[in-house]
């Protein structure tokens, strides 16, 4: 059993399917990319596990439990955590208090790890989170995630509106935090290439169905799969 399961799930925006029928496993410590062209449902996907949408029918199962339909403080209570697309932070309040609020309850030594993760974010800890770069406001929404230590940690499009350079850095953060605390992800991500840099498994979907699932390595052999479904050579 996977920690995180997802079957025959159904999703509707009025009388419009924008989920039907997905199933997806996120073993426990595993890093699952989710990838796929616009309007493919990957964002509903995360949203209706984290709480924020109803599906129609089908399970999103933690633990063993179908959670599925349960409010999103409730799964968040449960270790389930999305960084939604655009900067989850409050920006009239400094980095540190920020980090104070999201780390409520955490141990001392959390705010030390995000800032291993994050060395930018201490060279602005004073700073209100409303003044910094789109990069920086994006890493702080990342940090106040990791910094729970969620149980799944679901990220949607964290790059999106970057420069190369600090998307190359979040990805190595998050590649770090997998790879040294297992942290079990499942991400959502416009550049494949750095999703698959992080990934043990993937998951294609296409009209609001998985289309394809497999390895990074069998992803990268086929360019078929990668023109057909990410429009790249």
């Amino acid at each position: 059993m996977s920690l995180l399961e997802v079957r025959d799930l159904v999703v509707h925006y009025g009388r419009l399917p924008a989920l039907n029928g997905v199933s997806i496993d996120v073993p426990e410590g595993s890093a699952v990319a989710l990838l796929g062209p616009n309007g493919a449902g990957k964002t509903t996907l995360l949203n209706t596990i984290a709480g924020a949408l109803s599906p129609t029918s089908g399970s999103v199962t933690l633990d063993g439990v179908d959670v599925a339909g349960r409010p999103a403080y409730d799964l968040f209570g449960r270790g389930i955590c999305l960084i939604p697309e655009g900067r989850g932070v409050f920006p009239n309040m400094t980095v540190a208090d920020n980090l104070r609020i999201a780390l409520a309850g955490q141990p001392s030594s959390a705010r030390e790890l995000v800032f291993e993760a994050f060395p930018r974010l201490r060279e602005r800890v004073d700073q209100l989170a409303g003044t910094m770069s789109g990069g920086e406001q994006q890493m702080l929404a990342l940090a106040r995630a990791m910094g729970t230590a969620p149980r799944v940690l679901m990220a949607d499009e964290v790059s999106l509106g970057l420069a190369p350079l600090l998307v190359a850095e979040i990805f190595d953060a998050l590649r770090k935090v997998h790879r040294e605390e297992g942290r079990t992800m499942l991400i959502v991500e416009q550049y494949a290439t750095h999703a698959l840099s992080i990934a043990d498994h993937v998951y294609i979907l296409s009209r609001g169905q998985v289309a394809w699932e497999g390895t990074p390595e069998e992803l990268r052999s086929s360019g078929a799969l990668l023109e057909q479904y990410l429009g790249a050579a």
